[in-house]
């Protein structure tokens, strides 16, 4: 709603800096010609009923943040960690929205899904900086018209497309040996056919070392370990056809490789390799009505390993496990739009859409006592996931109040199939299979939105809404671990989780600024959730290790003391309540002021595991809150200072405490010439030295924050 009006403020300081100094805008004017994509009913911005941020080029320029994650971590109602993406793990590069958990937000690029198929994480290297537009961020649950991952809302990345046939080539480097290359050329060749090609590449030698940070250090710190560099590089081809006055159509190729070492040891990297394609039409079929169809295809292959040091001498690292995980996902959808406008409707839309995963992970256990590489178990599990949704949603503006209101339903049928899943000794000997039953539901997700125009500059809005989230394949087919690190393990026999929520809002608006305040609730029924496993059940705990198959993971004591053993579950509800608050204000033609905060209250209200239930989920800190200043000396340039500021939190729910925190950035952009610019950050001005939060509610270790990190850079175009 006007949310997206706040949001609007961000966006204008920094294209200030680009133009001649002038009074500060008008945002009733400037909303006007904004529409939000990721609502598939492109819906003006200051119709939305739902709570909504976007972020322009400009506003992702003058951010002291080099990563797009790292620049929505200061968004209200988002939970990113002081880390950057690539000083994580891949499959921990993730996105929390209000609380409700990891995965369960769902990221689209160009409006097509950008979920990890097989961990539901987000690989934030498929989109890199230079080749975004803008960006879109509805909260709340949009199920009703996405489906699966729309619990916490929808974050459409819209990238560059091409404005003429010209080059744009962009260098940065830094702190850490960090740099970042990128090229991309514009093609066109008439009015109906229009070609993009960019390609760009990362890497880091990496400031995070879990060895130094965990709990124990330095004794966790051992032969072969270092930080955690990353390599990673995209190359993407975008081409847009007329194929007929009537009809828009578009086809995409991308691939991408990540290599890291976020296990620490130089000896055990990862490696993602990731190739997509995509394409579809907008048909006209008349002014008030078209037809849109779309489809997609990803492919992946990550292989993983994880490392160790011998207890007895000579104390050398190893390689103890190994994971391979190919998947897929193929998807289609079709949608039809009607203008009406007649009869109290303004519009109507009607879709179908289906999406199937396919993926396995096989598993190899070596060798903890020796080192020698001999492969002790195996694991081995396939399976699939299917979704079908079909959808309707209604916009109608009363005639005699002004009222605008928004009524959308979804169906989703989904069904998870793992024919097979088998435990076996070294080298896969003596398999012994289980039988896995498949699993399915049928799902409704309704939505009503209403916003009330108060007047020209105060409105009001309310959403309420239900939404459901499917498991990951990782959370299903993948058990891993080790005695040092502890033991994760999957459940087959897991179901999708159910939320029903609602907010409320005001927004205020005038001709410098604006101001918007949400209220939300959010109930999570049957939440899936990974909790430790204590010596108070450890029967249990050994039973899941025997059936696992991880080598060392079961015990034969009878008082073994499992201390270490996670198991995945729908036996909790989750309960998440908060406030959101932006700002902004054009003080005068040379400054401008901006400001967030998010209250947030997560908690498990009923468990039937041992997880603390009325307790602050980890993971989740109620109170963030951030500012922003800019300062335009000249037309040309422009200086931004933030202060963010975190919370006390815990790493673990009831565990391992995460002391409250604030990081400053500086950011300063300078147009030399209409065709160049530069630029210069630093994150972490003063070097707080600093532990952050952490993605998931179960972890073991802690989380060094960002160091003090300079980067300069320039950007050309010719």
């Amino acid at each position: 709603m006007r949310s997206h009006r706040f949001a609007l403020l961000l966006i204008v300081p920094s294209a200030m800096s680009w133009a001649q100094i002038a009074p500060p805008p008008n945002y009733d004017q400037k909303l006007s010609d904004v529409v939000v994509n990721a609502t598939r009913s492109d819906t003006p911005l200051d119709q939305m009923p739902l709570n909504t941020t976007i972020l322009t080029k400009e506003v992702l320029e003058s951010s002291p943040d080099q990563t797009i994650d790292q620049v929505l971590k200061n968004v209200p109602g988002v939970f990113l960690n002081d880390v950057p993406y690539y000083q994580k793990d891949p499959t921990g590069q993730s996105i929390n929205v209000r609380g409700l958990g990891y995965g369960r937000t769902l990221v689209l690029i160009d409006g097509l899904p950008a979920n990890d198929a097989f961990y539901g994480t987000v690989q934030w290297n498929l989109v890199p900086m230079s080749s975004i537009e803008s960006v879109e961020f509805v909260r709340g649950g949009v199920s009703s018209l996405y489906g699966n991952y729309g619990m916490g809302g929808v974050i459409n990345i819209n990238t560059k497309t091409p404005k003429n046939s010209s080059q744009e080539v962009s260098a940065s480097y830094g702190s850490f040996g960090t740099g970042n290359v990128a090229a991309s050329k514009d093609l066109i060749v008439s009015d109906a056919m229009q070609m993009r090609f960019s390609a760009d590449y990362f890497s880091s030698e990496g400031f995070q070392n879990y060895a130094t940070i965990s709990p124990g250090s330095p004794s966790n710190i051992k032969n072969g370990m270092g930080t955690d560099a990353v390599k990673n590089s995209n190359v993407r081809l975008q081409n847009y056809f007329k194929p007929t006055q009537d009809t828009n159509a578009f086809l995409r190729m991308g691939y991408s490789t990540m290599a890291d070492l976020s296990n620490n040891y130089a000896i055990a990297p990862n490696l993602i390799q990731t190739a997509d394609v995509a394409g579809g039409s907008t048909t006209n079929l008349d002014v008030d009505k078209k037809v849109q169809v779309n489809a997609y295809y990803q492919n992946t292959n990550f292989f993983k390993q994880t490392a160790n040091n011998l207890t007895a001498a000579p104390q050398k690292p190893y390689i103890n496990a190994n994971y391979t995980d190919p998947y897929s996902t193929l998807g289609a959808s079709a949608q039809y739009t009607h203008d009406l406008k007649a009869v109290g409707i303004d519009q109507y839309i009607i879709g179908v859409d289906a999406r199937n995963i396919s993926a396995s992970n096989l598993t190899n256990n070596l060798n903890t006592t020796t080192g020698s590489g001999a492969v002790t178990s195996v694991n081995y599990a396939q399976g699939q996931q299917n979704f079908y949704g079909l959808l309707g949603q209604i916009k109608s503006s009363a005639s005699v109040i002004p009222l605008e209101t928004t009524l959308g339903a979804r169906v989703d049928v989904w069904n998870s199939q793992t024919p097979t899943l088998y435990n076996a000794g070294a080298n896969g000997s003596s398999p012994v299979y289980q039988a896995i039953p498949n699993q399915s539901k049928t799902q409704l997700s309704p939505s009503l939105g209403l916003l009330y125009n108060v007047s020209s500059d105060w409105d009001l809005r309310s959403a309420a809404y239900q939404a459901f989230h499917a498991p990951s394949m990782n959370n299903t087919l993948r058990s891993y671990g080790n005695s040092v690190s502890g033991y994760s393990l999957a459940n087959p026999n897991l179901t999708p989780e159910t939320m029903t929520g609602y907010e409320v809002g005001t927004d205020y608006r005038w001709k410098s600024g604006f101001a918007q305040l949400t209220a939300f609730n959010n109930y999570i029924t049957n939440a899936i959730t990974s909790y430790k496993i204590t010596s108070a059940n450890w029967a249990f705990a050994n039973s899941l290790c025997t059936s696992s198959g991880i080598s060392g993971c079961s015990q034969t004591s009878t008082s073994p003391g499992y201390t270490n053993v996670s198991y995945y579950t729908n036996q909790q509800n989750l309960l998440s309540q908060g406030l959101e608050l932006q700002y902004h204000h054009d003080i005068n033609p040379h400054w401008g002021l901006d400001g967030g905060y998010s209250y947030t209250k997560t908690t498990l209200t009923w468990s039937a595991t041992s997880d603390p239930i009325n307790t602050q989920v980890g993971g989740v800190p109620r109170n963030m809150a951030n500012a922003g200043l800019t300062y335009y000396p000249i037309p040309q340039a422009s200086l931004t200072t933030t202060v963010r500021y975190v919370g006390n939190s815990w790493m673990a729910t009831g565990s391992l405490p995460v002391p409250a925190y604030a990081v400053v950035g500086l950011k300063a952009n300078y147009q030399v010439t209409p065709q160049a610019a530069v630029f210069a950050s630093v994150v972490n001005l003063f070097n707080r030295q600093y532990v952050t939060f952490n993605i998931a509610s179960q972890a073991s270790s802690y989380q060094a924050g960002m160091p003090q990190a300079i980067t300069v850079g320039a950007r050309i175009q010719f």
